[in-house]
């Protein structure tokens, strides 16, 4: 089976995730903590890695049962098509997304566009490159999977 992507309304992606589980989908939707701050307190939310994005694992036959959820908008399509998902970037995610896994990663003076190969961490042997350098992080770009890394200085 596939994993695809599902587009939600903004701010639904929790919702749709459980509607989905509680319909027997199989759906992953990865969730970060944030500390947010109000004019009176500070609060830890859990906010989802992806704006509007869910990923569901179901048979291409059985796609459009999403859409008995609210909050689903389409699917996310790439060149006509619905977006499949590898296997493989699905666990990555996972493993990056898993608080036991110790990431060490170790960076050494990189200049803004430097090709370098991740040796460590979830995204290791991952081909990378430098897009932004700073006193306190540096900003990859994996185009492999499509998304920015931003790693601390250690």
């Amino acid at each position: 089976m596939n994993w695809y992507v599902v587009y939600t309304k903004p701010k639904w992606e929790k919702k749709v995730a459980e509607q989905l589980k509680n319909k027997g989908i199989e759906c992953y939707c990865p969730l970060v903590t944030q500390v947010r701050q109000w004019s009176d307190r500070k609060k830890k939310v859990e906010v989802p890695l992806f704006n509007s994005y869910v990923f569901v694992q179901l048979p291409d036959s059985e796609r459009n049962a999403v859409f008995q959820s609210v909050g689903v908008v389409r699917y996310l399509f790439w060149l006509g098509k619905p977006a499949v998902v590898r296997d493989e970037e699905i666990s990555i995610i996972k493993k990056w997304m898993d608080p036991s896994e110790s990431n060490d990663v170790s960076i050494h003076s990189f200049q803004v566009g430097d090709a370098i190969q991740l040796e460590s961490g979830p995204f290791s042997n991952q081909k990378a490159i430098v897009q932004e350098v700073t006193n306190t992080h540096y900003v990859l770009v994996l185009e492999s999977l499509g998304c920015v890394l931003k790693m601390k200085h250690k």
